[in-house]
């Protein structure tokens, strides 16, 4: 890593970009991804770049920058592609700020899946996709990330439920659940595939709690004796999760 290739602070200058990434391609960027590689990381021609599409690994190269346009022509690969943590995060939409930051802590803690569900108490039923992955890739790019995860469009909670996939185990971060709680079973799906769901801030509602708990796939578990807002619920949730059932385990490897 030279000096062109970081950032003021140290921090590794990163673009995500979607197409096909190979040595000694030349990847043209867009009018947005220019305005974020000059204006914003403060890139300069002939700067080193790390580039990374989710798919081909991250790779170095450099930057030809005029005012109207940049290019950048890839050197060697850095980094092999990185296998995702086969889990998916579902939850009830959020307002603005609050939603942004969830996606955000979400792509960082290395979920590989995002789903909006809406429910009878979810406040705001209207969901900016678009929005939720710019978020992720911002995530993605600034934390070192290889992969970004896949924005699913929202679903109905109970369509979710009745097409559940019997080999994917659901985890229901559930505020009724004993506080004195055994997390054996959690860290006994190490190697599934899993989700997370986590309700709207007046939670799920009596009957789609006792839907939830009739799936056979699924496993309740508290998050201690504090009511949290479901922006934190999920970070807390996701931690637990990783540590003893995710890509955080260290155990037999």
């Amino acid at each position: 890593m030279t000096r062109g290739d970081v950032t003021s602070t140290g921090r590794a200058r990163r673009l995500y970009v979607d197409t096909g990434l190979s040595e000694g391609c030349e990847i043209a960027l867009a009018r947005g991804q220019l305005h974020y590689v000059r204006d914003v990381i403060r890139v300069r021609n002939g700067d080193g770049l790390f580039v990374f599409n989710g798919r081909d690994g991250e790779w170095q190269g450099r930057v030809a920058l005029s005012r109207r346009e940049a290019t950048i022509a890839l050197l060697h690969r850095t980094r092999a592609q990185e296998p995702a943590c086969d889990l998916h995060f579902l939850f009830a939409p959020l307002k603005h700020a609050r939603l942004d930051y969830m996606v955000q802590k979400a792509t960082e803690l290395g979920v590989a899946r995002l789903v909006p569900v809406i429910t009878g108490r979810t406040g705001a039923s209207r969901v900016n996709l678009a929005r939720m992955r710019a978020n992720a890739v911002e995530a993605a790019e600034q934390c070192g990330l290889v992969s970004v995860p896949v924005i699913g469009e929202p679903v109905e909670l109970a369509s979710l439920i009745a097409d559940w996939p019997a080999g994917r185990a659901l985890v229901f971060a559930d505020e009724t659940a004993a506080r004195q709680h055994d997390y054996g079973g959690l860290a006994a799906l190490r190697g599934r595939p899993m989700a997370l769901i986590v309700g709207p801030e007046g939670g799920f509602s009596p009957q789609e709690r006792a839907a939830l708990a009739g799936l056979a796939a699924t496993m309740a578990i508290s998050l201690g004796p504090r009511i949290m807002r479901a922006d934190t619920a999920a970070v807390a949730a996701l931690g637990l999760i990783q540590a003893l059932a995710g890509d955080w385990t260290i155990a037999d490897r």
